[in-house]
């Protein structure tokens, strides 16, 4: 049975009244009081007090505090006037239920209103925040874009250059051949001049001696340009030399062969000794055992399981470069991306794990479901709820026995109905 306080005390003035209810030995708290601009109720067990006032107070700007076990009140009046009394009096049963009525109605809509005027207020927030982050990545692509277009600019520069150096050096080595064939000619022109004036200087003797020595000369010419036409032999006629290589066997009984896998096996490890070969800048501080893709891979899970996502990413990017077509490298980077909140990149690296893993088989159907489940909390993360439910729902596909993936895609149907409740 609730005691009723009836040893209040109470005052006014033209535009307040100060009420105070005594509540010995109990602890008053801010669920214990309900206050309406013509309600008042107080339950504190055992003590309950319940007044319909003489007349409409402003229920927002009045204050109750509590002092020495008793709650003062300072109810601000809406009309300023002297009441008769502080409660209302010779009031009938339903008129005073209808105003217990009206009050509590009136509660719950301030309430429905408050809670309304707090989800447009977060709604706005949201969006204000969505907005703040794509101006912020578009000003980081169009940062990034002029970045490349300045690295751009400067190779086709570099470039330019370095063709027109080529001409310059072409058209020297032209100048110099030329310089070289003006200066044979000349020499043999010289020659020639030389042989004209012995020629000259040898028919001055007798007809006799120059007889002779006309033909001891021709039969010298005559000898001397067969020797010099032995002396060069004849160029060598031209033709091709064929090779065949003999294909790649293994030591594979025929019903146990896979020559498809072993073929891909093959071309695997000939990009990755081409890509050991390629000179890349982020691989000349490596050792000749350190640029393996596999032990690359495994240094990248040490550094993940530590918590080191950053050097893991530096680490599967180096395994990236040496083969770009292991799926599980980038199904590892993107988890590093996951935990170091670059979602754009997660979706990404989850992608092109997506487009490895084909075709879809049993083997990899565990690498599969964790490349959807990382997309599709990273589409969750950045509030895009529909993409990364699809998502869900193929991991379910795969894996139709998963409780927690079957919980998950629940909880973000639910976040989709709310969000279209919302607005």
């Amino acid at each position: 049975m609730p005691v009723w306080v009836r040893d209040y005390s109470w005052r006014q003035t033209d535009t307040a009244v100060f009420l105070s209810l005594p509540m010995r030995g109990v602890r008053v708290t801010q669920a214990n009081i309900f206050c309406t601009d013509q309600y008042l109720k107080v339950n504190v067990p055992p003590f309950l007090f319940e007044a319909i006032l003489y007349a409409p107070i402003d229920d927002t700007s009045s204050t109750a505090k509590i002092r020495n076990e008793t709650i003062f009140f300072t109810l601000y009046k809406k009309e300023v006037a002297m009441w008769e009394s502080l409660v209302m009096e010779n009031g009938d049963k339903e008129k005073m239920q209808r105003i217990r009525e009206n009050a509590i109605i009136k509660a719950q809509e301030k309430a429905d209103e408050e809670e309304k005027s707090k989800a447009i207020t977060k709604r706005e927030h949201k969006k204000y925040a969505l907005e703040a982050t794509m101006k912020l990545e578009e000003t980081e692509r169009k940062r990034i874009e002029n970045l490349k277009e300045e690295e751009r600019k400067k190779v086709t520069e570099e470039l330019e250059r370095w063709k027109e150096k080529q001409r310059n050096e072409e058209k020297e080595r032209r100048i110099q051949r030329e310089e070289e064939i003006r200066r044979e000619r000349k020499l043999i022109e010289e020659k020639k001049k030389q042989e004209i004036n012995k020629a000259k200087t040898l028919n001055a003797g007798t007809s006799k001696t120059r007889s002779i020595s006309t033909r001891a000369c021709s039969s010298e010419n005559i000898f001397s340009g067969k020797l010099k036409e032995e002396s060069f032999p004849a160029p060598r006629s031209a033709g091709t030399i064929k090779i065949s290589f003999t294909s790649r066997v293994f030591p594979t009984a025929l019903r146990e062969s896979r020559v498809a896998e072993e073929e891909e096996w093959l071309h695997k490890q000939a990009e990755a000794r081409r890509a050991m070969n390629a000179n890349f800048s982020e691989l000349k501080d490596l050792n000749e055992e350190e640029k393996n893709p596999d032990w690359l891979k495994d240094k990248g899970n040490k550094m993940f399981a530590t918590g080191n996502y950053l050097a893991a990413v530096n680490a599967y990017n180096l395994a990236i470069l040496l083969n770009n077509k292991i799926p599980v490298l980038y199904l590892n980077r993107a988890a590093c991306h996951l935990k170091l909140r670059n979602l754009h990149k997660t979706i990404e690296d989850s992608s092109k794990a997506l487009e490895l893993l084909i075709p879809p088989v049993s083997d990899n159907a565990d690498a599969r479901v964790k490349a959807y489940v990382r997309r599709g909390t990273a589409f969750c993360q950045l509030e895009l709820y529909a993409e990364g439910l699809q998502d869900y729902e193929a991991a379910l596909k795969i894996d139709p026995t998963n409780k927690t993936l079957e919980q998950d895609a629940e909880k973000i149907e639910h976040i989709i109905h709310g969000t279209a409740q919302d607005s």
